[in-house]
């Protein structure tokens, strides 16, 4: 694996994860190390704003991972990527970490990449390389992430006794004010809001912005306002979402992960089907004997589809909130995802 950056980042906020992201981490056989490190839940808090946060509803979730998993489950992103880079060295994984990929050239038979300064070959190259990725770009794939007209702020805070789920709260300056517990300290929150040009916000200004933009929640948001204050950081970013048509592939390069799709994290998804992806992969990969174009049929007809429902209902959702709709069936669209995230993917 080659790894622009210098080292796996200590740092970044929190992670849902939904019940199909926690079977698939079982799969790959890390489940158990994940849950140690995280905090699994079942149900979804909706409170209202203001002076004492009142809840409002308490909603069970839907196991999209079947019963034997949790609905859901926060942690800390760095611990989930040390937990996967650690699993990937232990079943063979050479990692190289400070390694820019330059050039890729795919034939018939093989792939040519220029990385850290060589040229190698290799049967396959898989561009799991983010939103930004290198690898779409040097295949010539146009497709691009798009601004939803949305923003966000998340903060890594401590987690108050009482948060035992995720809480959202509807209404108010915010679109979602809400947070997730990420383990038994810590919990990460969120204020979802107007995309704005927040991005040259110093530390300060942008510790500054979010705390001013949640004045309006109380209960947690208390012990969230006094983190910040304390010093803990916000970060800002816009939603984004995209789909890129069929084939993700080009030859033996091919991309997955937020390189191939990128939607809102309004069902929680994005980490769930960037592993779904390298799991079917895998399992074609394993079952066939070549890298063929029945292969990629396969994959293309179990993932574009699939990943391209989910960015779907996260813009729709988006969307109703962007338009003010009232009428909008946000709970029966989310039920629905979630009962065909169920099955396996």
């Amino acid at each position: 694996m080659f790894e622009t950056k210098p080292e796996l980042s200590p740092l970044g906020s929190g992670i849902s994860l939904q019940g199909n992201a926690l079977r698939a981490l079982d799969q790959l056989g890390v489940w158990e190390a994940a849950r140690d490190a995280g905090y699994p839940f079942d149900g979804l808090t909706l409170r209202a704003p203001g002076p004492d946060a009142p809840v409002v509803a308490q909603l069970p979730d839907v196991k999209s991972g079947g019963p034997a998993y949790p609905a859901g489950m926060g942690m800390p992103r760095p611990a989930l990527a040390r937990i996967l880079l650690d699993e990937a060295v232990r079943a063979g994984a050479k990692i190289h970490f400070g390694s820019k990929v330059t050039g890729v050239r795919p034939s018939d038979s093989s792939v040519e990449l220029d990385v850290a300064g060589a040229t190698v070959a290799y049967d396959l190259v898989i561009g799991a390389d983010g939103l930004h990725s290198t690898v779409r770009d040097l295949i010539g794939i146009e497709t691009r992430p798009a601004p939803t007209g949305m923003g966000i702020w998340r903060a890594f805070v401590s987690r108050p006794r009482d948060v035992e789920r995720t809480e959202l709260y509807y209404g108010g300056p915010a679109y979602i004010a809400g947070y997730t517990p990420t383990g038994e300290d810590s919990m990460y929150a969120i204020l979802v809001g107007d995309a704005e040009d927040n991005f040259g916000a110093d530390a300060e200004q942008a510790t500054r912005l979010m705390l001013e933009q949640s004045r309006a929640y109380s209960g947690p948001w208390d012990s969230i306002r006094a983190d910040l204050e304390a010093g803990a950081q916000a970060h800002y970013t816009w939603f984004t979402q995209h789909v890129v048509p069929a084939p993700w592939n080009r030859g033996r390069v091919v991309i997955v992960g937020d390189a191939a799709h990128s939607c809102p994290p309004t069902i929680a998804q994005g980490a769930a089907q960037g592993l779904e992806d390298a799991l079917v992969l895998t399992e074609l990969l394993i079952a066939h004997d070549e890298v063929s174009d029945a292969l990629w049929e396969q994959f293309h007809a179990r993932r574009v589809p699939r990943a391209s429902m989910v960015v779907d209902a996260s813009v729709q959702l988006g969307q109703w909130q962007l338009d003010h709709d009232r009428e909008a069936d946000a709970g029966g669209l989310i039920f629905s995802v979630s009962q065909k995230l169920s099955e396996p993917a």
